[in-house]
């Protein structure tokens, strides 16, 4: 995880996570929607993933 998609993970969660499929970037974007935090936290917890 580097600084970069961390740091991209703060300010627009679904862009973060655009190289972990689909699915992962319409989750994070619909958490987003709901609120800041819960898309920070789902891209964050998405990017520590190592089997991604």
């Amino acid at each position: 995880m580097s600084f970069w998609r961390v740091l991209l993970a703060i300010l627009f969660p679904p862009l973060s996570v655009i190289g972990r499929g689909c699915g992962s970037i319409l989750i994070v974007f619909l958490l987003t929607l709901c609120g800041w935090v819960p898309g920070v936290i789902a891209a964050l917890v998405i990017l520590n993933n190592p089997n991604g």
